[in-house]
């Protein structure tokens, strides 16, 4: 669909394009060139920033040279937070609209209760070591403070491909780590294929406290997922991510890591047992009102779009 032959050949099939994810690929001149087909056939273009800075690239520059194409050239800009929404008028005198990120789980779950009778279990999944993250620094800090808790336990899960010698994302010296963390007891190292939906909810529910070991980034589907099921995140203050729903923060980011602040955030999650959910009910309503909103920028862009292609 990112392809202006396929708007040519299906520009009768749609009447706006609306684009969240799935460009990384594209090089500038190819997003260019689908804009003008867009433009050739009077098909509004619509753009939902997520990332300002795109979590799986280690530099910087193609997803800023992307999105110097897509975001001025956007008939609307969405965004999920106030913060991006700076970031976007600062950057590109445009302004978002700022629509919060919608429930992820479909069907809500019953409401969650800590009583810290059965322990406190801090997961940290690794996935396959996408490059915003920073694990074994993470890691070192978690294992230091849960040792010092009562009743604390820390679970690190990682995706094969990251331990497979043939693996695309295999990483010797983080299969070290964690396996000589894992025998001596510092950590339970599960390591398994992506997680289904119902076993990803099955994994946070489990959860205390879900440590996000970002260190650059910009708003999070995995924080909406806790969100959804009550299990408290903590997360790096890089990025919006405390703009997106509650949560815990410790500063990490591409100079550094607050260790302090990181142990400071799971104490307290240990101590307050803090319960952060979405009330199926509230979040049914913003479904319906980020759905209306949506709808009435749909007819703006269109109803712009038939008043220029009538001059």
């Amino acid at each position: 669909m990112l392809d202006p032959r396929w708007v040519r050949e299906h520009h009768g099939e749609f009447d706006v394009f609306h684009i969240h994810f799935g460009f990384d690929a594209q090089e500038p001149k190819a997003l260019r060139e689908l804009v003008t087909a867009l433009r050739e056939h009077g098909k509004p273009l619509v753009y939902t920033v997520h990332d300002l800075r795109n979590p799986h690239h280690r530099d910087t520059r193609a997803h800023q040279e992307q999105l110097d194409v897509l975001v001025p050239a956007a008939d609307a800009v969405i965004t999920l937070t106030p913060g991006a929404a700076r970031v976007i008028e600062s950057t590109w005198d445009r302004t978002a609209t700022v629509l919060p990120h919608p429930h992820v789980l479909v069907t809500p779950p019953p409401v969650r209760t800590r009583s810290g009778d059965d322990g406190f279990l801090v997961g940290l999944h690794a996935k396959s070591l996408r490059p915003n993250m920073a694990v074994v620094p993470v890691l070192e800090v978690l294992a230091r403070t849960i040792r010092e808790l009562p009743g604390a336990r820390l679970r690190v899960d990682v995706h094969n491909d990251v331990i497979d010698p043939s693996g695309y994302w295999h990483c010797p010296e983080t299969v070290s780590y964690l396996r000589a963390a894992h025998d001596d007891g510092r950590l339970d190292l599960r390591v398994h294929d992506c997680f289904t939906d119902d076993e990803l909810w099955a994994y946070l529910s489990e959860l205390d406290l879900s440590v996000l070991p970002y260190r650059f980034g910009t708003h999070s589907g995995w924080l909406e997922a806790c969100y959804d099921l009550g299990t408290t995140v903590a997360t790096s203050t890089c990025g919006f991510y405390p703009e997106q729903r509650p949560c815990l923060t410790y500063r990490h980011d591409e100079s550094g890591l607050d260790e302090a602040a990181l142990a400071a955030a799971v104490e307290y999650c240990y101590r307050e047992r803090p319960l952060w959910q979405a009330d199926p009910g509230v979040r049914s309503r913003e479904r319906r009102e980020l759905a209306k909103v949506h709808r009435a920028l749909y007819e703006d862009v269109l109803s712009r779009c038939n008043r220029c292609a009538s001059r």
